[in-house]
């Protein structure tokens, strides 16, 4: 039987303490299931929206064995290809993308967290960006420092997907949820 989207945020919960880690997992997921629309035809889009939720599921108890730990859990509930998409994902070690899964979570992940990251310094929040704002404020190295731009450029070639356009669907995927995802700004 499918892992079911309760089965896994309950599982994300029991691994993942920090609420600033729980948002990303959120926001990837919603991110995660809109690209689905995209990049997939809108099939298996829960299974996209879970792998987004997970892809980080154990970072906060074991940060030095991510994502081992999630993967192997993945696995034993015999969820291959979100365990692949999420083993891919750390690109320190070096799995193939074979899927559009594999491909749009590594696409989603980083540009995700980034464009919240845009979304929290701006007095609109998230309800005002723009693609030209983001693509901007990714040329600025230390302005979310972190955050992997070679990842996000990587993801996107292996999609074939154009940035602008890629941003304003992450923008779209998030604006719905942002005050859930403390992203609407202080107006």
């Amino acid at each position: 039987m499918p892992l079911s989207r309760d089965d896994a945020w309950n599982h994300l919960c029991e691994w993942t303490d920090s609420p600033a880690l729980r948002n990303h997992a959120r926001a990837v997921e919603m991110v995660m299931e809109q690209a689905s629309t995209i990049y997939n035809e809108g099939r298996e889009s829960e299974k996209w929206a879970i792998a987004g939720m997970l892809h980080d599921a154990d970072y906060d108890r074991w940060p030095t064995e991510h994502p081992r730990r999630i993967v192997a859990w993945l696995q034993e509930k015999e969820e291959f290809e979100i365990a692949h998409a999420i083993s891919a994902h750390y690109t320190k070690w070096g799995v193939s993308y074979e899927s559009q899964l594999d491909k749009a979570l590594l696409a989603c992940d980083e540009l995700t967290g980034f464009i919240v990251a845009c979304s929290l310094v701006r007095p609109e929040g998230v309800r005002t960006l723009k693609p030209k704002s983001v693509k901007k404020k990714l040329k600025d190295k230390s302005f979310a420092a972190k955050v992997e731009r070679d990842e996000v450029q990587a993801g996107l070639k292996l999609l074939g997907a154009d940035l602008t356009d890629h941003i304003q669907m992450i923008i779209d995927a998030l604006k719905p949820h942002a005050k859930e995802l403390g992203i609407m700004g202080k107006g």
